[in-house]
């Protein structure tokens, strides 16, 4: 039994712990080790107005022009203006970042995609891990703050309509862990495609567990694909950041001409990643070839060496050295915008659950996510979720224990093909049909083909004993048909969104989509649509 549950140790978990703290004891659980998080990985950084040529104002147009009409305006400006002070917080508890060369009391702000002002606060290509390693190291030091890891939650426990906890499997053995309220911050679910550039956990468990719980899911069809990923054999999903096109990098095609001046002649290279993305994937289709180009060689290995030592030394490994030419990359998944719907303070839709960071739904991104904001968002709200704990807490009484509904008493599956074929068949299929671009057709055969893999899963899951692989293996078919119904639903191309059939944005589309399961069959239904 604890005051907090904290599913997840990325920036919005190890954030809201801290606060957390303050007023009672806090467990964070973490599917692997403590800084296996997507937040360990972000190269990019932070975006936050601290410029003098820059103003709130032109962050806040920035984010919505991004967001393709479907951002929230209120939040999205709370975000914006509350955000400096949350990163003077992360200064404050030991996170280091870069500084300008000529003023030391200035940052070193970088510049990325859809940003008109130089606003990206970073620690070279390591921001997240820094930010990772400053709130660990705070987290571990707390004496209120215990942190487990390789525990892999089964299911939230719902008591008389409220979350009470959740149930996990550590160790081979299931356990019940009981709170006063419960906090998702379990991050992405780029697993879901078969490119990405997330980590291996990021297989949407927290909206899955959302889900079947009842709680309400919105805009799951904006799935962000990064455009830039190293295309090499032996490289898994290595990203290139976005800082790398702030500071000249040039994309080019096969026959070696910049490409970008076709599809956005403004912003050419620095064009929203929705645009970048699918520029490089009709390239790539018109060509034949199966990657383009980056070519930051023109800012010379001095630069490039200093601004990007983990980016450059990872590809002189692999055997491109990035000062002396072009290198190869190609689109991969990287955010979802969408998820478990939460309101201004981090609250879902049931009772003692919040969740933060990319497993929420805020309408901070809309269709499409400005780059940096992300971390962004994770900091602010969790501070805001930890302003409305405060005040639920005192009110909560303490779960009774309640009999766990799993039991790890069955067989052990013996071949575990079954599950590797159904898990690279999921990936396969969202990949081609329901990628960068999609139509009617792909869709439906996408629902069908996963809508069979998810019966067959279900049977598994009551037939053998859990495990890690088939957690997850659950929890990728059921986001995956999240996806593909909020991608049907939507007729029209708006953001992250691309249809063949409706090419073009419609003023009537102008809502979020909101999914809910059916208690009767647990089928995905469409409840309601929040007009913006």
């Amino acid at each position: 039994m604890t005051d907090f549950l904290v599913i997840g140790s990325g920036i919005a978990g190890l954030s809201f712990a801290l606060r957390a703290a303050k007023i009672g004891q806090v467990l964070v659980i973490t599917k692997k080790s403590d800084c296996d998080s997507a937040t360990n990985l972000a190269q990019g950084g932070l975006a936050a107005v601290m410029a003098a040529d820059d103003s709130f104002g032109l962050h806040i147009r920035d984010t919505l022009e991004a967001g393709a009409g479907l951002c929230d305006a209120e939040v999205v400006e709370f975000i914006v203006k509350e955000g400096p002070d949350r990163l003077k917080e992360l200064i404050e508890i030991g996170a280091r970042f870069a500084r300008s060369k000529d003023n030391a009391a200035e940052f070193d702000l970088g510049r990325e995609g859809g940003h008109s002002r130089r606003r990206i606060v970073h620690a070279h290509d390591l921001t997240g891990k820094e930010i990772e390693r400053a709130l660990l190291e705070s987290c571990r030091n707390n004496p209120r703050i215990e942190l487990r890891e390789n525990h892999d939650c089964i299911d939230l426990i719902i008591e008389h309509d409220r979350c009470i906890g959740a149930t996990v499997l550590a160790a081979d053995k299931i356990h019940s862990i009981h709170a006063k309220i419960t906090v998702l911050c379990t991050g992405g679910a780029g697993k879901v495609y078969q490119y990405t550039c997330n980590p291996d956990i990021a297989t949407g468990d927290g909206i899955a567990m959302a889900f079947r719980a009842g709680a309400k899911i919105s805009n799951m069809e904006f799935f962000q694909f990064h455009p830039t990923c190293l295309y090499h054999h032996d490289a898994k999903s290595f990203l290139i950041s976005e800082a790398l096109r702030g500071e000249g990098a040039i994309l080019l095609n096969q026959a070696g001409e910049r490409f970008m001046e076709k599809y956005a002649p403004r912003m050419m290279e620095l064009a929203t990643r929705d645009t970048v993305a699918r520029a490089i994937d009709h390239e790539m289709k018109t060509s034949g070839s199966k990657s383009v180009f980056l070519d930051i060689s023109h800012r010379g290995q001095d630069f490039i060496e200093k601004r990007f030592p983990t980016i450059f030394a990872f590809c002189q490994k692999v055997g491109y050295d990035i000062s002396a030419g072009p290198f190869p990359v190609v689109p991969a998944a990287h955010y979802l915008c969408g998820g478990v719907l939460v309101d201004q303070f981090g609250r879902s839709s049931v009772e003692g659950l919040y969740a933060l960071g990319e497993c929420s739904c805020t309408g901070l991104h809309g269709g499409n996510r400005l780059a940096s904001n992300s971390l962004l968002e994770a900091i602010v709200y969790a501070a805001r979720a930890f302003t409305a704990c405060a005040q639920e807490l005192p009110t909560v009484s303490a779960p009774a224990a309640a009999e766990k509904s799993w039991r790890q008493t069955k067989n052990e599956i013996e071949e575990k093909v079954v599950i590797n074929h159904n898990w690279e068949l999921i990936r396969k299929i969202m990949w081609n049909y329901v990628g960068i671009v999609r139509s009617d057709r792909r869709l439906i055969l996408a629902g069908r083909r996963i809508e069979e893999i998810d019966e067959e899963v279900a049977s598994l899951c009551d037939d053998y004993q859990i495990s890690t692989d088939l957690l997850e293996l659950r929890n990728i078919g059921i986001v995956s048909l999240l996806i593909i119904k909020a991608a049907q639903t939507r007729k029209e191309s708006r953001g992250l969104h691309y249809t063949v059939d409706y090419p073009e944005k419609s003023d009537s589309q102008k809502f979020w989509n909101i999914f809910r399961r059916d208690e009767r069959d647990g089928r995905i239904n469409l409840i309601a649509r929040k007009h913006i």
